[in-house]
């Protein structure tokens, strides 16, 4: 069986798509081949991961009227020619969302080959609703998505595929915290919040923990792991030393180290970051991005809100100043943080790679 997964433009897109051609080779001996933009960071992530990637140029429809807007259409007609004879040889195509999946579902549509749509946000993007009208099935990853489908179309929640190692953190928490206190510099001893930007990184999350340590100057319990994302290190990293330990790095290989030792994680709420951090059970306080498509983050937020298992923080209330608050009023209440973790377990898939790939399977 050969099967053809198209998507990228993030790591968040990137990840869940490898996690889930894992457990396509390992389930069913799949063979797996990716297409996705030429110039996104799955033509570097797919192939490091070793699987088969073919580039194509892709681009993201502008919304304004420019030359690069009037471009736009044929680059992309350029891109479904060059994805046929690609898709043509397998025996199913899915797309992962996102102006990256959009040239080969189009091919396959062309070429009369099955397509399952995995949606990973609580708002379905433009690519993927009408890459719907094609699909056999719609996998979503968050309930709040069903309703922006019509409803004669199948839809199955099965969540957003994570990697093995991310869920073996569960298991492996005490062994990887002590080798992330050992690898990261960090105490063992204190509270540890980890601050995640998402793979590109953000930088009012990154001021407002820059403005936060001097207000946390005499916590000597207390400890930040900040992942900034590229070239924002320097902004956490110049803090002046403090009793409160701070660690910043711009990218972390080996999160799952991150998420053994978190007791606490302030982030983004883009799709891999929740689905990462609640099958690790990490309670967390949500800082979605604002200018996200359709404000898909704020309904990732909201939907976990609900759940119990994370706290909104609005971008436009983001100071040092809540940030401080927020973050000292639920490390001091030990009972809303385990109830906030289970929670978080009980909300996870951790299965979702398997529901996919059987859905992908099935299909085929």
């Amino acid at each position: 069986m050969r099967i053809a997964i198209a998507g990228g433009g993030t790591a968040g897109h990137v990840f869940p798509a490898v996690a889930l051609a894992e457990r396509l080779v390992h389930d069913y001996g799949a063979s797996l081949t990716f297409i996705g933009s030429s110039s996104g960071p799955e033509s570097r992530l797919i192939p490091a991961a070793g699987f088969e990637f073919h580039g194509v140029g892709v681009v993201q429809m502008p919304r304004d009227v420019s030359v690069r807007a009037l471009r736009a259409p044929f680059t992309a007609l350029a891109a479904v020619r060059t994805c046929r004879p690609i898709v043509a040889r397998c025996d199913v195509v899915v797309g992962m969302g996102g102006y990256a999946s959009v040239p080969a579902v189009l091919a396959a549509r062309w070429e009369k080959r099955p397509i399952v749509v995995h949606e990973q946000n609580a708002v379905a993007g433009l690519a993927n609703r009408v890459a719907s009208r094609w699909a056999r099935v719609v996998a979503l990853a968050f309930a709040d998505a069903v309703a922006a489908f019509p409803r004669a179309k199948r839809t199955v929640i099965t969540g957003n595929p994570v990697r093995e190692r991310i869920l073996d953190v569960p298991s492996r928490r005490e062994e990887l915290a002590k080798e992330a206190c050992e690898e990261l510099d960090l105490q063992p001893d204190c509270a540890t919040v980890v601050v995640l930007g998402g793979s590109q990184g953000a930088l009012a999350l990154d001021r407002a923990v820059a403005g936060a340590v001097s207000l946390m100057a005499g916590r000597g319990d207390l400890q930040l792991l900040v992942l900034t994302g590229p070239g924002h290190r320097d902004v956490v990293a110049r803090v002046p030393a403090t009793a409160t330990r701070v660690r910043a790095f711009e990218f972390l290989d080996r999160i799952e180290l991150a998420y053994a030792v978190a007791d606490l994680a302030v982030a983004r709420a883009g799709a891999s970051n929740t689905a990462e951090l609640t099958v690790c059970g990490i309670p967390s306080m949500l800082v979605p991005y604002p200018h996200a498509a359709a404000n898909h983050q704020e309904a990732n937020a909201r939907e976990l809100e609900r759940a119990g298992c994370a706290e909104l923080l609005l971008n436009s209330e983001l100071t040092p100043e809540t940030f401080v608050d927020r973050v000292s009023a639920l490390l001091n209440d030990r009972d809303r943080l385990g109830r906030m973790r289970n929670a978080a377990l009980s909300w996870a898939r951790p299965d979702a790679a398997a529901r996919l790939a059987a859905l992908v399977v099935e299909a085929a």
